[in-house]
């Protein structure tokens, strides 16, 4: 995997959204006592779920390749004249 400048806001940016999306989307069962670990892992499969990033092979779930993906998801999110995609 390539180094992506400013991953860890990114990433935190991808959780605060991700987030907001899965309590629209209906789901209660992340609160503050939700490890950022499980945050992650309940974001990226409630995003393969509806089809907005593409699954990794399930050998290939780990927490930085699942970290990775929000990465990635959250690039394509923001508008190109953003700040962390500066």
């Amino acid at each position: 995997m390539k180094k992506i400048k400013n991953e860890s806001q990114l990433l935190q940016h991808a959780i605060t959204l991700g987030v907001a999306y899965a309590a629209k989307r209906g789901y209660i069962g992340i609160d503050n006592t939700t490890t950022m670990k499980d945050k992650q892992e309940i974001i990226y499969r409630l995003l393969v779920q509806d089809k907005l990033v593409t699954p990794l092979a399930i050998t290939d779930e780990t927490t930085s390749n699942i970290r990775h993906k929000l990465v990635l998801w959250i690039m394509k999110c923001l508008p190109k004249d953003h700040s962390l995609l500066q």
